[in-house]
This record gives C-alpha cells, structure tokens and sequence, in this order.
C-alpha cells in the first residue's frame, strides 16, 4: 500500500568540501518518506536533479529540514522551497533550519521566506512534529555553526541521524535507536576539523548497539578505502550490521527490522 513504509532515499553521500566540489559523489541529501509523510533532509547541490531522476515528486514534499547553513547542506535549499511551493503558488509545507541559518545571511532567500506554510527553528532539546512524524533535536553539535543531528519516531520505526559535529562527551547517548545513520567523514582520527572519523565511529555504535547501522557523508579518505568494504568490515568488528550508503540507495525500515 502506498505510504505504509518507512524509506530513506540517499541523493548523495558526498561529504567535505573536495568530494562535493568535484562531485565524486552525489550531495544531494535525503528523502524520507515516513508512512507517506514525504521530508527531505539536508538539501545540498543536485537534491532537486537527483529527486526528479529517481521519480520523487518535490511538490508533493510535507518538510525541509537543514541540519545547519553549510553549502553541502543547504545548497538547493532555495530551489527546494519553490519546488516544495510550485512556485510559490501554493502556501505548503514547513521549513526547519537551526536559528544562524536565516539571519541576516540566510539560506533561503527574502523573496522566498512567504512561500512555506511555516519556517520553524530548531534549538537544542527541541521537539517537533510533521503530520504523524516526531523528531527531537538532542544537542547541539560542536560543528563551527549552530549544527544539530536527529531522532526520527514513526508510527513503525525510531531512527536517528548524527549529522556533521567533532565528537564530544554526551554526543553517544543522545542518539539511541533501531537504526543510527552517521555521517562519516574521516577514515583516521585526529585531523583538526568537526567532523567524525571511523574509530569514533566504531566506537559509536559498539556503544548504541542498533540493530543497523549506516554510514554516509564520506569524504576523500573514506571514499579512498571504499565506504562498502569499510562497513563490512565494521559488522564483523562490531558484531553490528553496517552498511554503507550509496547515491540512489532506498533504505528500507521495514527489511532492516526483519533482518
């Protein structure tokens, strides 16, 4: 039946400045839709090419959500809106982006901000509704602007998305779930930027134990060793099913849940 399942599309699993300007991978975010509740999360640069090419319809989106202001993030934030509007034609869905990324720099631009149904920011420890989905924002992520990560409840599932922040003590805990979606984009620790590496990785999901785990936001060294191998190798450290997301992958709650 239409609208029954719970799917995350990845439009792009680029992640770090070098992989996204030269698109070596896809940056386009992702497309949730939550038991016919249609989301996109994160839209950076190709988010409205790579929907329209898989046959997703952005008319017919419920919400946006930005993680935070940077490019890989929220570069096709302005065309979404329109998408998501017709135009602005139709006053429809609703924004969520944290507080610095609609000041007087904004993502979206001033001739577009009418055009939603509602504009709504996030803060830390907020909790918010889309039709019949909740997400909660746990913390707010040590990422250079005001970033935050996600906990996803449906009627069928709990997910969690920890989005791009250096790890700090408290980020593990905030983020139980069935399935935990990480943005990975360091193989090796220790690089002085806000951003994970694959030991803090592991060591995140030795922690939350779910009953997945999925890695995506590769940047160049993690796209070197081959995100696919990496994960295959994590499920037999961890114990843990790891899997590594690829551009036009269609993540299935419902089969994760019966594995």
């Amino acid at each position: 039946m239409a609208g029954s399942r719970d799917t995350i599309t990845f439009l792009g699993t680029a992640g770090a400045r070098f992989v996204v300007a030269r698109q070596l991978l896809a940056s386009g975010g992702a497309w949730l839709d939550l038991c016919g509740t249609r989301i996109v999360l994160d839209p950076g640069p190709g988010c409205l090419v790579g929907a329209i090419s898989r046959g997703l319809a952005p008319g017919k989106l419920d919400a946006i959500i930005l993680s935070h202001r940077h490019l890989d993030h929220s570069g096709d934030m302005n065309i979404m809106v329109e998408a998501m509007t017709d135009g602005g034609t139709k006053k429809r869905g609703t924004v969520f982006a944290p507080g610095d990324a609609l000041d007087e720099d904004s993502v979206i631009l001033s001739h577009l901000r009418p055009y939603p149904r509602e504009i709504r920011l996030l803060v830390e420890a907020g909790s918010y509704t889309v039709n019949g989905v909740s997400f909660v924002t746990p913390v707010r992520h040590e990422h250079g602007v005001e970033t935050y990560g996600f906990v996803f409840r449906t009627p069928r599932h709990t997910f969690s998305w920890i989005t791009d922040t250096r790890y700090f003590e408290g980020l593990t805990a905030r983020y139980a779930a069935d399935v935990v979606i990480i943005n990975v984009v360091r193989l090796s620790a220790g690089a002085p930027i806000d951003h994970l590496s694959l030991p803090e990785t592991r060591g995140i999901i030795c922690a939350l134990r779910p009953r997945a785990a999925v890695l995506t936001h590769f940047g160049m060294t993690m796209l070197r060793a081959e995100p696919a191998l990496v994960a295959e190798r994590l499920s037999e450290e961890t114990g843990v099913a790891v899997i590594a997301a690829r551009d036009g992958m269609e993540l299935d709650l419902d089969l994760i849940e019966k594995q």
